[in-house]
């Protein structure tokens, strides 16, 4: 018995250990970067859509308790009821487990648990690149290449609608290249529950889930004979199947009228009801009018580390030769259909989105997922980087370039620190003053104001402060209690003028863009 409980505890051991002696550039990277963002989860503010982001969440949750049938009216009549309630109901659920109250404690739990959702994308863009090439180093490097785009990074903490999609995106991908890989109705069945999530999350999802029919319908015209095809239809099946049901069984509001609602969901979202006018190359463009066809490319460009843009386009053109060489490949599950479905998710959405009249605005948020493709273009862009180098002094120049590709990024991340929401590339003209301001939005999130408003209430100790009505209810419930009760609102102030309300010495505080 003895013998046995050892060899049981030395097996129990071995498996431990086995995945972290083979992942520690993982494992070290995840604590990093885990560290990082513990550091600096407290220096960004809360933006003006997490309030009703949380309400999806409550509303979610309240129906699915049978609190009353009055939630469930409330579910119906909310304004934001199509937005799929995936991961804002957990967070809520979070909130009530953990028996958060004050706000500042709840918004900071948000903040956290977005990240690391963030950064479990991260970990399947590893995964996925290590699937692709088999490379450790080169799927480290993805990791790093992903997690610090600028703009994605800040948005990581508080961005609780486009992140998630994003990150979801790239578990979804790796799921959806597993499933290929392996060909089993396990696999396709849990890639179509990762799709089904994305969609809810953001129903531009339904790309990738055509994506995979599509590509199984290809895989089922090309199937040698009667059992290949079966198992070929079996197995879209089941990611159908996947799909649909985990969309449904997470989304509260279809369940009344499934079909009916999914088409207000799509109707509602694909057009963005919003109306807004947004600065865009120097003029005011009104955005329910549809955006030009240069607008995301534009923002992409303006708006990524340079390196990545470059590298991504090199993977492109890669791509499209090798597919030229072998164009059997380009039909078949082969990673080269695998990599040119990467380049396809990028331009699909673009000519949808444009052919469409979609409404987007304030910046490429709204598209972020676009990165998560992206990135993974740039991986083979580096992959067929270093294979043309060899192993001599051009290989160790070229890991030493793409180190000190990260570096620079880092760099700008901490100098613009917490604004790294409004990164600007050096593609940007800096020479012209005023260039960036007179062209483009650069403070839609209003994270400058949380700064400012740290200083305000540290510069007035004994003071009540009068603010907008938007900033005491926002960014000021990330004050500790004691301050916030210094605080009261007023509609008349917009939103960037704070005050003092002391008669004599009025201090007036604007917003810094950098």
């Amino acid at each position: 018995m003895r013998m046995f409980a050892s060899l049981h505890a030395g097996n129990v051991v071995t498996a431990v250990w086995r995945p972290v002696a083979v992942h520690w550039g993982l494992l070290t990277a995840c604590a990093l970067f885990l560290l990082a963002g513990a550091l600096v989860l407290d220096d960004y503010g809360i933006t003006p859509d997490e309030w009703e982001q949380r309400l999806i969440g409550e509303a979610a949750l309240d129906s699915l308790a049978g609190a009353s049938d009055r939630a469930w009216d409330q579910l119906f009549l909310y304004h934001d009821r199509y937005y799929g309630p995936a991961l804002e109901a957990p967070l809520v659920l979070a909130e009530r487990i953990t028996g958060l109250e004050d706000r500042r404690d709840i918004y900071l739990s948000r903040h956290l648990l977005t990240h690391l959702f963030f950064l479990a994308g991260g970990v399947f863009c590893y995964l996925l690149v290590l699937r692709m090439f088999g490379s450790r180093a080169l799927a480290l490097l993805a990791l790093a290449l992903f997690l610090l785009h600028p703009r994605l990074y800040a948005h990581s903490f508080f961005n609780t609608k486009d992140i998630p999609f994003a990150a979801m995106f790239m578990v979804a991908l790796y799921l959806t290249h597993r499933a290929f890989r392996r060909e089993t109705l396990g696999a396709f069945l849990l890639c179509g529950v990762g799709v089904g999530l994305l969609v809810n999350l953001r129903v531009m999802g339904l790309v990738l889930f055509a994506a995979v029919l599509v590509l199984r319908a290809l895989d089922w015209v090309l199937a040698g004979g009667a059992g290949e095809r079966r198992r070929v239809l079996l197995a879209g099946v089941a990611f159908s199947l996947g799909a649909v049901l985990t969309y449904y069984a997470t989304f509260p509001v279809l369940w009344t009228d499934p079909i009916g609602r999914f088409g207000e969901v799509w109707t509602v979202l694909g057009s963005h009801p919003r109306e807004a006018v947004e600065l865009f190359r120097g003029a005011w463009r009104y955005t329910p009018d549809g955006p030009p066809f240069e607008f995301i490319p534009v923002w992409i460009g303006i708006t990524t580390p340079p390196a990545t843009l470059l590298l991504a386009v090199i993977g492109a053109v890669i791509l499209c030769q090798r597919a030229a060489r072998r164009p059997r490949g380009i039909w078949r599950a082969t990673s080269i259909r695998f990599n040119l479905l990467l380049l396809a998710l990028i331009l699909a959405p673009i000519v949808i989105i444009f052919g469409g009249q979609s409404n987007i605005y304030h910046d490429w948020r709204q598209v972020y997922f676009l990165y998560t493709p992206l990135a993974l273009l740039a991986v083979v862009g580096i992959h067929w980087f270093l294979s043309c180098t060899g192993r001599g002094w051009l290989w160790v120049g070229a890991c030493s370039l793409l180190g000190v590709t990260v570096a620079v990024t880092l760099v700008s991340m901490w100098r613009i620190h917490p604004l790294e929401d409004s990164y600007y590339n050096s593609l940007v003209n800096r020479t012209t003053p005023n260039y960036l301001v007179s062209r483009y939005e650069t403070d839609y999130w209003i994270q400058s104001s949380w700064k400012l408003i740290q200083e305000i209430v540290e510069d007035h100790p004994d003071q009540g402060i009068l603010f907008s009505t938007w900033d005491r209810i926002a960014s000021s419930a990330l004050l500790p209690a004691s301050k916030r009760e210094r605080i009261s609102g007023n509609d008349a102030i917009f939103s960037f003028g704070f005050y003092s309300d002391q008669p004599v010495a009025v201090r007036t505080y604007a917003s810094r863009i950098y």
